[in-house]
């Protein structure tokens, strides 16, 4: 089994797998219905290392990845963090993690690729394509039928860190906030498209009173409009910005490197109305705006709501970002899935079991659908199934 450390790899690269081929719930190709995996018009027409198409758009990346002047932040210096995190929609944290938990984390990683790989693909495909997705690049998170990994012991030590919280608690203004989950994204050598610019969750545009507390806590002062008690527009756009309903934490655990599919963020459209431009409409530059030359033992405060997307992966590596996903006082925790087991849970420090409550089970309870990773949805929801036991305890299910 392959690992995402920097040593060769044997998975990837499968000239077998089209470009941009989408597969539906079954395992068989769905171009009519790509769901998340829209096509990259601009793709390499050959799944090789060394396709003339492969080679001419390494040489660019290699040129040309990466965003110019990207700042990067000691962990100790957590108010500059939120600072930039709050400008940005995101910020990159060096040093987060020592050389001992970079490779505990890779080898849960690579675990659970291993898991999610077991499944051959169709018609001498050496790999099962996760459904509507992007061959090559697979979610931890939806790879498994409990939507999160929250049972294995490398993801629930990621919750609570020193290097971490601090950080958290300033972009939170309070430690008053939660976990609802974690997993991540892979993507396999050979990941020749880009994934298409998206958000993870769009600004609701709700003020609740809880939302108006934690932005005073924050420290932007509430104006009203003349003659009333609404405030004013000004302001409301100050709340928004300034309180992110979620916050993701990836952890890089290899070197981002011009040709190993660094994440790429849009500074600055965490709180946009308007959609991200279609791959085909989608400048260069926006192509470019990756995180090339971030360390291994890094991390990523990401503003769920900002543009974001996968970029191909060129090399002969895996590149593994698992993540935790925490949310803001005022979210609505009836979404959250009872996804933690509770020895999980009775394993994490006092902070770490208060932020967890909301997804953690009761003594004896096993999290539906926990410990089944799988690329097909159609096998996700028969292990849900199997496992039985009302909806209720996903406390909002998701789509499959």
């Amino acid at each position: 089994m392959a690992t995402s450390a920097n040593i060769p790899s044997v998975v990837g690269w499968d000239a077998a797998t089209p470009p941009n081929e989408t597969v539906d719930e079954w395992g068989d190709p769905s171009p009519s219905n790509p769901g998340f995996g829209v096509p990259d018009p601009r793709a390499p027409r050959h799944r090789a290392y060394d396709d003339p198409d492969v080679v001419r758009l390494r040489e660019h990346l290699r040129a040309h990845n990466g965003i110019f002047g990207l700042e990067i932040v000691a962990p100790d210096d957590a108010k500059r963090a939120a600072r930039i995190f709050l400008r940005d929609g995101f910020v990159v944290v060096c040093d987060v993690l020592s050389a001992e938990q970079i490779e505990r984390f890779r080898a849960g990683c690579d675990r659970v690729l291993g898991q999610i790989l077991a499944t051959a693909g169709k018609n001498g495909r050496r790999y099962m394509t996760e459904t509507q997705r992007l061959p090559h690049r697979y979610s931890y998170g939806t790879s498994s039928a409990s939507r999160h990994l929250m049972h294995e012991p490398e993801w629930t030590a990621m919750i609570d860190l020193p290097t971490t919280t601090p950080i958290l608690t300033e972009i939170f203004g309070g430690t008053d906030y939660y976990v609802r989950g974690g997993g991540g994204d892979v993507c396999l050598p050979g990941a020749i498209e880009y994934q298409h610019l998206h958000w993870d969750f769009r600004e609701p545009l709700a003020l609740p009173p809880s939302r108006l507390l934690q932005a005073e806590r924050l420290g932007v002062e509430l104006r009203k409009r003349a003659g009333s008690d609404a405030l004013d527009l000004a302001t409301e756009k100050l709340v928004v910005e300034r309180t992110p309903p979620l916050v993701t934490i990836n952890f890089l655990l290899d070197d981002q490197t011009w040709e190993n599919g660094p994440i790429r963020q849009i500074p600055g459209t965490q709180a946009l109305q308007s959609v991200p431009p279609v791959p085909l409409d989608e400048p260069e530059w926006m192509r470019l705006s990756t995180l090339v030359g971030v360390k291994a033992g890094s991390v990523v405060f990401r503003d769920t709501r900002a543009w974001h997307g996968g970029t191909p992966n060129l090399s002969r590596d895996v590149r593994a970002m698992p993540n935790i996903e925490y949310v803001a006082p005022w979210f609505d925790t009836f979404q959250f899935m009872r996804s933690m087991p509770h020895d999980r849970w009775a394993e994490l420090s006092p902070h770490g079991q208060r932020i967890c409550r909301f997804i953690k089970c009761e003594p004896g309870e096993w999290p539906r659908g926990a410990g089944v990773m799988h690329p097909l949805a159609s096998a996700r929801k028969a292990a849900l199934e199997r496992a039985g036991g009302p909806k209720s305890e996903m406390r909002g299910d998701s789509d499959y």
